[in-house]
C-alpha cells in the first residue's frame, strides 16, 4: 500500500508541474507521497526523521512549501519544497 501510495503521488507531482503547476494535483501529490511514506517506514521513524535537529532546517522548508501549495501559490511552494526535499537528503 505504501510503494503504491508514494508511486500515485509521484505521479501526481509530475502531472502537476506539466500542466503548468495545478495546485490540486500537487496538493494531492504531497499529500499521497507523505502518506505513503509513513505506511512504508512507520510513522514513529518518519516522524523522527523529519524533526531530527540537523535536518530541522529541510523538514521546516519541506513542510512550508506543503502549505503554501495548499494555500494555491504552486511555483512559490515547489520551490520551498525542492529546496527542503535537497536539504533533508544530502
Amino acid at each position: 500500500i505504501g510503494v503504491g501510495l508514494v508511486g500515485f503521488g509521484l505521479f501526481f507531482l509530475l502531472f502537476g508541474v506539466l500542466l503548468y503547476f495545478d495546485s490540486v494535483l500537487l496538493a494531492f501529490g504531497n499529500i499521497l507521497f507523505i502518506s505513503g511514506l509513513i505506511f512504508i517506514i512507520g510513522f514513529r521513524r518518519t516522524f523522527t526523521f523529519f524533526f531530527q535537529r540537523l535536518k530541522l532546517k529541510g523538514s521546516s522548508f519541506f513542510f512550508g512549501g506543503l502549505i503554501v501549495v495548499l494555500m494555491r501559490w504552486p511555483i512559490l511552494g515547489m520551490l520551498l519544497e525542492a529546496y527542503g526535499f535537497i536539504t533533508l537528503f544530502r
